[in-house]
């Protein structure tokens, strides 16, 4: 990918569009202006209740906050990042060479899959991403919403429900709901331009962003958010030390004392991203008010698979004779928008009719490849194919305050209809993508195979859902919350869902709460009929892995069932507390059953998986997966989040949190294999160790949070510590029954510093992400050299012949070392 230099004076001359006017509000916002800090206990929250009354105090369920100046010092341009440092259930990990899922990377709430969280933007379903995550990462199988293609610069406030609440929004909603609010001012603006890079001297950023504020008609306003981010790629790889080239009369070649053995690239992708947003709202009478939201971003990325040696059976030296490193290249698109109108009517009823549509767009080209079936043919670069999603749905609602006379404040009822469009469509690629070979050659473009004819898909669905809402204190002291939604799919049925939710408050300053319900998630379109062939390496062995969708005959001949959707209870208990003016915590313990739950299929392979593949169509291809609902599973954990602020007049402001999550899953059931499968080989296991320790230690148990922030006069500055704590990588049984290895990662602390000054309207930040230039552990390494001095693998060895010293598929803050920024933000 071609490095380009930021347009910025373009950006900067969009700041001459904002004229100082009158200020407006939009509804619902925070209660917080953009620059104050928003993660206290008399916020006024619009997620989990649809009472405009609901402080973070009162909420309740589990709710975390955060505003606008705690985006701004967390530093990262990548809103998910943003999430994992600030969040201590949210798990961000930070995986290489592992195809799209490189450039659309899945993240987690509460140790579940990433796409058991809902996403909101303003309060409306976010649509999801085109992309299944195939390959080996946490999160392995999911299609979640892509947060990094939603600018941080557009964003007012977070909202974080930390709690099942399929009963109020529907599908996804099992791990809880992240709300973004957008920035709503109707005036101002900025100019925030940054630069950084790695220690290592790779990993270069460049970006600029503008957001301003216009004002409409007097009482209506227009947020506009332009967003440029150029990031390079990372490498950690270390030399490869392995046989490049044949032997030539028994010796090595000649060519191996000058090669360039660092011939991987093992880290982040290098991505080009462009983002345009708004948020708007314009009273049409006194009752009513038209409102309109969304917004457009795309990514250029760039990733690499695996080095193909010169001596490579999957080569054709003709084409490559030194080998060669594949490319997948992407182009993803996404859009939104949403328009609507609000108002009143009658005796204080509040309504919401909005029409919401987007979707994304994700393009695969192959580059720097081969096609091993087509010889020396074969061309270089190939189009690989596009996924596409899209999302359409219609929502009214109402909502009223009641005043009861039995009970100590208003009773708030809101109900409402949904009605939603999902649409997934497959194309394929370039026929010279997907072209197979014979019996033992890999089919199609090297590193990423095209999408071939066979895979095209055009599958939809609708569904409609009805919903009720009641909320109230009963009594000065105890709030009740009750909530129903009925769901009907036309793919496979109907679902209900409830919540109950409680809070009593023993003091002004003491509360216990809780919440009880059932929800769903059902299978995603893409988890239906996705299918694509891909490289995996297992155990140092490339396989190529074809993924069916559950509706092929190939896939039932190997034990695929329909896919049904799965089922979840969640049982929440917590304390909320403000012992001093300057104190504040909330404690809350969970519990999350899921059956049914969704995952793809171990890689299943062997003699008897690739006859039986070839037989089908399918030669070159060396092992098979699917979706299935093989497991029940359980989470449970905790959940601390606490703020203190002393008062230190003069000597400045400063305030600390301290938030801290355990989280621990186990599998209570597993499927047994399907007979089908049994019958072709039954040593296969459809859902085994390497699954299992992917769900249930693959990421931090533990996970502590430590901020601080300080500022007097026109200095600030902020500093995190992270602690993530103990997780593993689970190996797979290797051949000659020899016992699998496993990799433990210890526990590791990284902090991140940003010293800011400001002299009148500029703001001048000097930063570093991971300041000590941490590292997680080393996967092990278990090597062998011959007489010549080149090295390959023994069983056991998890580093690619040395050459992947770190975990890929699920280092939860990554493997880049320390990142040093500049930035320079400008207001008016």
């Amino acid at each position: 990918m071609a490095r380009r230099p930021l347009v910025l004076s373009l950006l900067a001359a969009l700041a001459l569009l904002s004229p100082p006017l009158a200020a407006a509000q939009t509804a619902p916002p925070p209660a917080e202006d953009d620059d104050t800090e928003a993660r206290t206990l008399d916020t006024v929250v619009v997620t989990g209740t649809r009472s405009q009354t609901r402080t973070v105090a009162e909420s309740l369920s589990p709710i975390d906050v955060i505003g606008g100046q705690e985006l701004e010092n967390a530093g990262t341009p990548e809103l998910q990042s943003v999430l994992a440092r600030l969040v201590p259930s949210f798990n961000f990990p930070r995986t290489s060479i592992t195809d799209g899922s490189d450039h659309v990377r899945p993240a987690q709430l509460r140790g579940l899959s990433p796409d058991q969280t809902l996403v909101l933007v303003n309060g409306k379903r976010r649509h999801r991403t085109a992309i299944v995550n195939v390959n080996g990462t946490v999160g392995r199988g999911s299609s979640p919403v892509d947060l990094n293609a939603i600018p941080v610069s557009a964003i007012k406030a977070i909202e974080v429900l930390r709690d099942g609440a399929a009963a109020q929004y529907g599908t996804d909603a099992i791990a809880g709901v992240i709300n973004i609010i957008l920035k709503n001012a109707d005036e101002g603006g900025e100019v925030d331009v940054r630069v950084g890079e790695t220690s290592e001297g790779d990993g270069e950023l460049a970006q600029g962003a503008v957001n301003v504020g216009l004002n409409l008609a007097g009482d209506g306003f227009l947020n506009l958010t332009a967003e440029y981010r150029d990031k390079n790629f990372t490498n950690r790889s270390t030399p490869d030390r392995r046989q490049q080239y044949p032997l030539v009369g028994g010796q090595p070649d000649p060519r191996e004392a000058t090669f360039d053995r660092i011939n991987h690239r093992f880290g982040d992708a290098a991505t080009i991203d462009r983002a345009l947003f708004f948020n708007g709202e314009m009273p049409l009478t006194e009752a009513v008010a038209l409102y309109a939201f969304g917004g457009w971003s795309a990514r250029d990325g760039e990733s690499a698979g695996f080095y193909r040696r010169a001596l490579d059976a999957r080569n054709v030296p003709a084409i490559y004779p030194d080998g060669f490193l594949p490319l997948i290249v992407s182009n993803v698109s996404d859009m939104s928008l949403v328009a609507g109108l609000r108002g009143q009517f009658g005796a204080g009823w509040d309504w919401d009719l909005s029409l919401n549509t987007g979707g994304q767009e994700f393009d695969f080209f192959v580059e720097n490849s081969l096609n091993r079936a087509l010889g020396a043919s074969s061309p270089r670069d190939f189009y690989a194919g596009t996924l596409d999603y899209r999302q359409n749905a219609v929502n009214l609602d109402f909502n009223r305050a009641f005043d009861v006379g039995w009970m100590s404040g208003p009773l708030n009822l809101a109900f409402g209809a949904e009605s939603r469009e999902e649409k997934f469509v497959l194309a394929a690629g370039e026929p010279a993508s997907y072209i197979g070979g014979a019996l033992g050659q890999p089919p199609g473009a090297q590193v990423f195979p095209g999408f071939r004819p066979s895979d095209e898909a055009d599958a939809s669905r609708d569904m409609w859902a009805l919903y009720a809402d009641l909320e109230g204190n009963l009594t000065e002291r105890f709030s009740l919350g009750l909530a129903g939604r009925h769901e009907d799919y036309s793919d496979f049925g109907s679902t209900t869902s409830g919540k109950l939710s409680a809070r009593f408050a023993f003091t002004q300053h003491w509360a216990l709460r809780g919440t009880f319900s059932n929800g769903f998630r059902a299978p995603n379109l893409q988890q239906q009929f996705y299918s694509t062939t891909a490289t995996n390496f297992i155990s140092g062995v490339p396989f190529d892995i074809r993924t069916f969708p559950v509706s092929s005959p190939v896939a039932q001949a190997l034990g695929a069932e329909p896919l049904q959707p799965e089922e979840s209870r969640n049982l929440s208990f917590g304390l909320v507390a403000q012992p001093l003016d300057t104190l504040n915590f909330t404690l809350d313990f969970y519990r999350i059953d899921i059956d049914d739950r969704i995952v793809l299929s171990e890689n299943l392979t062997g003699t008897a998986i690739t006859n039986y593949l070839a037989s089908q169509g399918f030669p070159g291809v060396t092992g098979g997966r699917y979706f299935t609902n093989a497991i029940d599973t359980r989470t449970e954990g905790v959940d601390f989040v606490g703020r203190w602020t002393p008062p230190l007049g003069d000597a400045g402001n400063f305030s600390l949190t301290l938030g801290y999550n355990h989280n621990d899953t186990e599998v209570t059931r597993i499927a047994p294999n399907p007979p089908q499968l049994q019958a072709i080989d039954p040593n296969l296991v459809r859902f085994g160790r390497v699954e299992l320790g992917r769900l249930t230690v693959g990421s931090p148990r533990d996970k502590w949070v430590l901020g601080g922030d300080y500022g007097i006069g026109a200095f600030s500055a902020s500093l995190t510590a992270t602690r993530y704590g103990e997780w593993q990588v689970l190996g797979a049984p290797l051949s000659g029954g020899l016992p699998p290895v496993d990799d433990t990662f210890g526990p590791d602390w990284v902090v991140d510093l940003a010293l800011n000054y400001r002299w009148d309207r500029v703001t001048f930040t000097l930063g570093a992400e991971n300041l000590f230039d941490q590292y997680p552990d080393e996967v092990t390494t278990r090597l062998a050299t011959d007489a010549n001095g080149f090295v390959s693998s023994l069983p056991g060895d998890n580093s690619n012949t040395g050459i992947l010293p770190y975990p890929r598929d699920s280092a939860p803050y990554g493997f880049n070392g320390r990142f040093v920024y500049a930035r320079v933000n400008y207001r008016w």
